[in-house]
């Protein structure tokens, strides 16, 4: 009995690390969701999308604008005085670090998954 009491609590704080490395630090591969954001909210927040480049990019000195779809297949256009990564275009998901607004995305910043 006693050798089952020295190892419960061990074994609770190997179980609690292992938690908090698993939803804490270890990056999603989901999509998200544009509903997590306030339209209200200015807050830049980061979300990975699925780039819709069948409705078109556009890339001019303004800015670049585009569509996106989360994981409920909401389809939210993107617009912004963001710089477009290489490979951008035959990318199928990307990170934007932006806000919500009730126009559609303002990124900030564009990143390749």
């Amino acid at each position: 009995m006693k050798t089952l009491q020295k190892l419960i609590l061990p074994i609770l704080i190997i179980a609690a690390i292992f938690l908090v490395y698993k939803f804490y630090f270890v990056k999603g591969s989901d999509l998200g969701s544009f509903s997590d954001f306030d339209p209200n909210n200015n807050a830049v927040k980061e979300i990975r999308v699925q780039l819709l480049a069948d409705r078109g990019i556009e890339n001019s000195d303004g800015g670049v604008s585009f569509y996106a779809s989360d994981k409920a297949g909401k389809v939210v256009n993107i617009y912004g005085e963001a710089q477009l990564p290489n490979g951008f275009e035959s990318a199928e998901v990307v990170i934007l670090r932006g806000h919500l607004t009730q126009n559609g995305f303002h990124v900030h910043e564009i990143l390749l998954d």
